[in-house]
């Protein structure tokens, strides 16, 4: 895989003058290591916010967690349909922004059985969740990178997938090709409201516009809506990946943690853009 240098935008290529190449290295001379576990780490010192940015390990658990159990298959599901229907014929390259331990990214590689020539990649700010990914899923290529400056050459994707995660339009416009398809997936009105109401007093409900992404035109929006049951563990999990967890007191924790059967409502938008 060729990435291109976070510092000055030259091609990355891996090493040829070793046997077993582990660095990536581009013509001015910048390198960036190939960790053990398969990814490299595309983040330079001076780029970060602070000293570990993203999902810190206690996050990344409480996701996997959840994550483990499916409640969310249903998103993944969806979100594959829209790859297979929508992706340009001949697709080669995938990205998954904000990719996080690899939920989803991991089940994108059974676009191959459609797409042979179908490379997987995975790009998230939190080097601790891009090393379990890496590590987990060797089948896909991870990067730990800022998806506010993507890594990767203009025009490279034929798709990109961006749930919950942020990025510039003018990079997803640089990135994708020219009838490449960008998977948006938002947060809708009822997400996750009965946890809300645990914490907020009368809860507001709010529509989700529609983004306008320069260069790009609306092709699909769906609405996924269904009803989770959970265990206590799996709420607690649940509320520990939102971001109002910070404000939710000990006694709602209590309440979670104690739960036998927790109804809670899952609401997405799943919007699809083409590249003009």
């Amino acid at each position: 895989m060729s990435y291109q240098c976070p510092l000055c935008h030259e091609s990355l290529l891996l090493d040829a003058h070793s046997e077993q190449p582990k660095t990536y290295r581009c013509c001015n001379n910048h390198q960036f290591d190939l960790a053990k576990e398969g990814y490299v780490n595309l983040m330079p010192a001076h780029h970060k916010s602070s000293k570990n940015p993203g999902d810190n390990k206690e996050m990344m658990q409480a996701r996997r967690l959840f994550l483990n159990t499916e409640h969310y298959q249903p998103l993944r599901d969806a979100v594959i349909a829209q790859l297979a229907s929508l992706l340009p014929d001949g697709a080669t390259e995938l990205l998954d922004i904000g990719c996080g331990e690899g939920y989803y990214t991991s089940e994108f590689v059974k676009l191959r059985q459609q797409f042979p020539a179908l490379s997987v990649h995975g790009l998230d700010i939190s080097k601790v969740a891009v090393k379990y990914a890496a590590k987990r899923y060797p089948e896909c290529d991870f990067c730990v990178a800022s998806s506010h400056r993507l890594p990767f050459a203009d025009q490279l994707f034929d798709g990109v997938v961006r749930i919950y995660a942020p990025c510039k339009g003018e990079e997803l416009e640089r990135a994708i090709k020219p009838g490449g398809i960008l998977v948006a997936v938002t947060p809708a009105p009822r997400h996750l409201y009965q946890l809300k109401e645990l914490i907020y007093d009368g809860v507001r409900l709010h529509d989700v516009p529609v983004e306008t992404i320069p260069g790009f035109d609306l092709v699909a929006d769906e609405q996924l809506h269904y009803d989770m049951t959970l265990s206590g563990e799996e709420a607690t999990a649940l509320m520990q990946m939102t971001p109002f967890a910070w404000k939710t007191s000990e006694q709602v924790w209590q309440q979670l943690a104690n739960a036998n059967n927790f109804h809670c409502e899952a609401d997405f938008a799943i919007r699809v853009y083409r590249r003009q």
